[in-house]
């Protein structure tokens, strides 16, 4: 299944990178595609829960904004 993550206080290339690393501390999730303000990943297995993604997240300085199924 693959999954979009909307996030928000995203602005510039370092931000990107800081986001990437931070989603690849949790296991089960396959980052597809980083875009400033939207994230594209593959879930191996079962679904992470949605609070370690936003604590992830914010250890960065980032918010969750929404998950949602890629493409909509």
């Amino acid at each position: 299944m693959e999954l979009e993550l909307t996030i928000g206080g995203m602005h510039c290339h370092h931000c990107i990178h800081a986001v990437r690393r931070a989603l690849s501390t949790i296991d089960g999730l396959e980052i597809r595609n980083v875009e400033i303000g939207r994230v594209r990943v593959r879930v191996v297995g079962a679904q992470p829960d949605e609070e370690r993604l936003r604590e992830a997240l914010r250890d960065e300085g980032y918010d969750l904004e929404r998950v949602g199924p890629a493409g909509t």
